[in-house]
């Protein structure tokens, strides 16, 4: 099988690309990415030279290349995600979450292929007690939240209107090696280690459920090989954390492994003016995915932080050089718009 992952030089679509190459040897993955801020070549440095892998840069709004690409089926990872921002402009989060979906969608209704959305609890909006299922309504509150509800709703639409096999998942946040570090834990991982402040918002008590990376994409897998078309699964870590408990955490692992000080960590927590519209708790029922195919979360949150941690411990010359910027020149960005 021959498949197309769209943003698969991000976080969350690298890891994916990996699980799979190791996952299923008779798999190819063609990685289509713009390679934007947030996209990097580096992040699949050990597969690159694999022969079952192959990088396409491109656009999706930019349907006649996806149309050039031979394959069975897409996974789209490629989305603008960061809430904040989406606060300070949000054209490019409605350019890519909803007209790239747009030509996804049309691209995968041509072929005739599977096309696995990778979505997020963000689209159900805070919840003050309970959980979040499938058949919640979705009542985003961030520029980011809204613009993911939208391709959620194109893509149910494509089923219904047009019969695509397709399948949405929404999860819970992620962390673990390759983030991105402007999110909450490879930020504060990232300061604490240049003993910078570490910001959080409002008052720290925030709730989130944290799941890592790695079950993640177990769990899109399994949804991608066995979900129904039509259906939406949440994918949760059961891992709900208040952000204070999760820096706070995080500081202690980092005293622990590097013998600094952890009282001198704990003072560079730093609060800030909350974001607009920050929303309060989220919390999903991943129930429906264990029942039906048998998947659950491996990875406790202890363990994952220690995970991560390590890892941005061993590869601090990978965030420094996306905090200076070094980066785009550094690894990849040099790519012409070509099929290879």
């Amino acid at each position: 099988m021959k498949i197309l992952a769209t943003g698969g030089a991000g976080f969350i679509g690298s890891n994916f690309i990996r699980h799979m190459l190791h996952a299923h040897p008779d798999y190819e993955i063609i990685n289509f990415d713009l390679l934007t801020y947030a996209g990097n070549l580096e992040n699949l440095r050990d597969v690159e030279k694999l022969p079952r892998y192959r990088f396409i840069k491109g656009d999706i709004c930019d349907m006649h290349l996806l149309e050039e690409i031979q394959c069975d089926a897409i996974i789209n990872f490629a989305a603008e995600s960061h809430v904040d921002r989406s606060i300070l402009d949000s054209s490019p989060f409605l350019q890519t979450n909803v007209i790239g979906t747009h030509s996804l969608l049309e691209v995968a209704r041509k072929k005739q292929c599977r096309i696995l959305h990778v979505s997020t609890d963000e689209v159900y909006g805070s919840i003050a007690a309970g959980l979040f299922t499938e058949r919640s309504p979705l009542m985003p509150n961030s520029p980011y939240a809204a613009s993911k509800a939208s391709s959620d709703l194109l893509v149910r639409a494509y089923h219904e209107t047009y019969g695509l096999d397709a399948v949405i998942t929404r999860c819970s946040n992620n962390y673990g090696p390759y983030q991105f570090p402007e999110k909450l834990i490879p930020l504060a991982i990232a300061n604490a280690i240049e003993n910078k402040a570490v910001p959080i918002y409002g008052d720290g008590m925030n709730v989130r459920d944290w799941i890592y990376v790695v079950d993640h994409c177990k769990a899109l897998d399994i949804a991608f090989q066995r979900g129904k078309a039509g259906e939406v699964y949440n994918i949760g870590g059961k891992n709900e954390k208040r952000n204070i408990d999760s820096v706070t955490m995080i500081l202690r692992t980092i005293a622990e492994k590097t013998g600094v000080d952890e009282t001198s960590l704990m003072k560079l927590i730093t609060f800030v003016k909350d974001r607009p519209g920050h929303d309060r708790r989220y919390a999903i029922d991943p129930s429906k995915i264990e029942k039906e195919f048998g998947w659950s979360p491996e990875t406790n949150f202890d363990e994952g932080i220690s995970m991560t941690v390590d890892w941005y411990l061993s590869n601090r010359g990978w965030w420094e050089r996306i905090r200076t910027g070094e980066y785009a020149n550094y690894y990849g960005m040099q790519y012409g718009r070509r099929l290879v």
